[in-house]
């Protein structure tokens, strides 16, 4: 019990893998509906994005052409993107933990916006592929994973300690 006051908020690894990905589903889910309320480029900025994270993996040579659908990389872009949703997550969850409610969620929208530097201007000196993806809509959708990844991680905590001692 006194772990839990100290770390208010601290979900386990359970909790922590959970929100991951849901953070990452909700987070496709709104740049989806930005992508298709704000360009004509959908469903080929997607194909694009599916590209670009796949080549961290399987290299350069898939990012041509961008705009077509190839299972194999779908299936390992959605890979990446939930294992890298749970880990930052767990970031989030660990920054997080001792803050009151309307403190965490402008820590996770910094959290979320320090990642879009990161990401789309730190990694870019290694993977330079991902300047082209560089914009206002990834930079309110990494804001959106740090918000998102709050909110969820503190309901499935809550959730689970309702449910019982072995909740999380």
């Amino acid at each position: 019990m006194s772990k839990c006051r100290i770390n208010r908020y601290q979900p386990g690894w359970r909790v922590t893998i959970w929100a991951g990905l849901i953070t990452g589903t909700l987070v496709v889910l709104m740049q989806t509906v930005l992508w298709l309320i704000f360009t004509d480029d959908f469903p080929a900025i997607l194909f694009r994005d599916t590209r670009l994270t796949a080549a961290l993996v399987l290299g350069s040579s898939v990012l041509s052409p961008s705009a077509t659908f190839l299972p194999s990389v779908m299936l390992t872009a959605t890979l990446i993107h939930f294992t890298i949703s749970i880990v930052y997550t767990a970031f989030v969850a660990a920054l997080t933990a001792r803050l009151d409610a309307s403190k965490a969620l402008l820590a996770g929208l910094g959290f979320g916006i320090a990642l879009y530097l990161l990401n789309l201007y730190g990694f870019t000196a290694i993977f330079p592929w991902f300047v082209q993806a560089r914009g206002w809509i990834t930079l309110i959708t990494h804001g959106l994973f740090g918000v998102t990844a709050v909110l969820v991680c503190r309901w499935l905590y809550i959730s689970n300690a309702r449910s019982g001692p072995g909740g999380h």
